[in-house]
């Protein structure tokens, strides 16, 4: 299994660092924001040079890890993401992950997100919240929202969420609260670089009983390169989750949430999206 993955990796970057090849010697231009979302795991409004319709398709392998860091497994993607006008973004998203343990399991979200500050500049800065619906690979369904920011300038990308979680499942948070953070910088042309860093279960570091085993925190690498004047757009991040705390909940209940038994694990995520404006 791990060699399909570094195969596909591989193949991943070759086309990405094949297409750089075609357009380092340009300028950079306006082009540059035409990635509807440079982060992973950070998702923000559209920008406006990025509101054309997208087709996205994602994949991921992941180990001793959970939703929404990962999946225990390999896992795609497909999500379509627009702009609806007045300012609000919409993002719907399906998959299916093929578990190390050879079950098979699906997840399905919609989200609406709407910039209140900012979003009519290219550059600059977006504030705004969103509501969602999700239906995890555990079956349980949840009712998201967040509150989202971005900055970008020349040369920057800035993202940050703060994502709250209400699940309709007798054993979790009354309210789970996810943190995410990216920031990238432009390497050459128009590729892009930096970290992406994710929190979830943060409660865990104060709260002995957090239900669902405490906090988790993944930090990793984030690349994304759009060529210039093409449809086509890509993202990759690889980190490990690192098992912060665990709750004396998981401790005494193996069965919540089916919590990974080892402290630490990893995942690898990637996106290649195409517009069809």
């Amino acid at each position: 299994m791990k060699s399909k993955i570094y195969l596909i990796l591989l193949c991943f970057l070759s086309t990405v660092l094949s297409l750089k090849a075609q357009t380092i010697s340009q300028e950079p231009t306006g082009a540059t924001f035409e990635q509807p979302q440079p982060f992973l795991y950070t998702v923000t409004t559209l920008n406006p040079a990025a509101r054309q319709w997208s087709l996205n398709y994602s994949g991921g392998y992941g180990q001793n890890t959970v939703t929404p860091v990962g999946f225990n497994g390999v896992d795609q993607n497909i999500a379509v993401m627009g702009y609806l006008g007045s300012r609000i973004t919409m993002l719907a998203s399906m998959g299916v992950g093929f578990g190390n343990n050879g079950n098979v399991q699906t997840i399905q979200q919609a989200e609406f997100l709407k910039d209140f500050i900012g979003g009519k500049s290219v550059t600059g800065f977006r504030f705004g919240t969103s509501l969602g619906l999700r239906r995890e690979f555990t079956s349980d369904v949840i009712a998201l929202t967040r509150v989202n920011a971005a900055y970008e300038t020349l040369g920057w990308k800035l993202g940050a969420n703060v994502r709250f979680e209400k699940a309709f499942t007798a054993d979790r948070d009354n309210l789970d609260v996810i943190t995410t953070v990216g920031i990238q910088r432009r390497l050459s042309g128009q590729l892009f670089g930096g970290i992406e860093a994710v929190g979830q279960d943060l409660e865990g570091l104060w709260d002995t009983e957090e239900a669902e085993g405490g906090a988790r925190i993944l930090v990793g690498p984030s690349l994304n390169f759009v060529p210039v004047a093409s449809r086509l757009s890509f993202a990759l991040c690889v980190g490990p989750i690192i098992q912060a705390t665990r709750s004396t909940l998981a401790l005494n209940d193996s069965a919540v949430r089916d919590l990974p038994l080892v402290n630490s694990g990893f995942t690898v995520k990637f996106n290649v999206g195409f517009r069809f404006q």
